[in-house]
């Protein structure tokens, strides 16, 4: 049995999984883009390139440290270039797996930015498939991949990649970063299968990644999302805040925050 809960008002969520009696909790994140600066920097914009990891790290210890947590599930993009490796990344992505994984057991979904990462990631942390891993029925995957088809028995899927944000220009809540719950048509997903499945899209656990996406690039939009909005497969939507808030609970709606 798996029960999952957001931790309000962090960007991150709480799995207990029980077996024959035996329980283990983990905590998910996504969307770390260590390194993220190093593009901002090329763009002319100077920044701190260790304040980002430092607050990360702070908030990971005291979520590590309050909730009594067996591991960390990171569903990639660890780091934040494409194709290539950063001299930021080769200095920072070693220095967080080593503090971090003094504290937890560390599991690794890659995604789309974690080209390489296997070059930087140390031997003590757990590298996952790009597919995901599976706890009992809910599938953890980044997102940047239609899961397998071995995988239409699974009840929710828990995704990130797509930095979800609130979008309405008169608003306070304008460019917010929140927590996207979706009920879909499960023969969307899963060709030849009945019924609804759950899924959860994680808000970047970076708060400054958001700021330096372009347009474009934030309109990469998931091919699950795609496949779900272009069949018009979402039956039920939530759009909640960081702090718990319901600002969207129509379909229509979040379709358009994810469109």
């Amino acid at each position: 049995m798996v029960s999952i809960r957001p931790l309000y008002p962090h960007p991150a969520l709480l799995l207990e999984e029980e077996r024959t009696g035996i329980k283990r909790t983990y905590l998910v994140v996504s969307d770390l883009h260590i390194g993220f600066e190093s593009e901002l920097n090329l763009r002319g914009v100077t920044v701190d390139s260790k304040y980002s990891l430092n607050t990360m790290l702070e908030e990971l210890r005291d979520l590590i440290k309050s909730n009594q947590l067996d591991g960390v599930i990171l569903l990639g993009d660890v780091k934040s270039t494409i194709r290539s490796i950063s001299k930021q990344e080769w200095n920072q992505v070693p220095e967080f797996f080593r503090i971090l994984s003094g504290h937890a057991s560390i599991y690794v979904v890659p995604g789309n930015h974690d080209t390489y990462v296997r070059f930087l990631i140390p031997q003590n942390i757990n590298i996952m498939s790009v597919k995901g891993m599976v706890v009992e029925e809910t599938l953890l995957v980044h997102g940047h991949t239609m899961p397998s088809s071995a995988r239409a028995s699974i009840k929710r899927i828990v995704m990130g990649h797509i930095h979800p944000v609130f979008s309405r220009c008169n608003s306070v809540l304008n460019g917010r970063r929140i927590w996207l719950y979706l009920k879909v048509k499960r023969k969307m997903i899963f060709p030849g299968s009945v019924g609804t499945l759950d899924i959860i899209i994680v808000p970047s656990f970076n708060k400054d990644v958001h700021t330096m996406i372009d347009k474009r690039y934030a309109k990469s939009i998931s091919p699950i999302i795609n496949r779900a909005l272009q069949y018009h497969a979402i039956e039920q939507a939530l759009a909640v805040t960081l702090d718990g808030s319901i600002v969207a609970d129509d379909g229509n709606v979040v379709a358009r925050l994810l469109s």
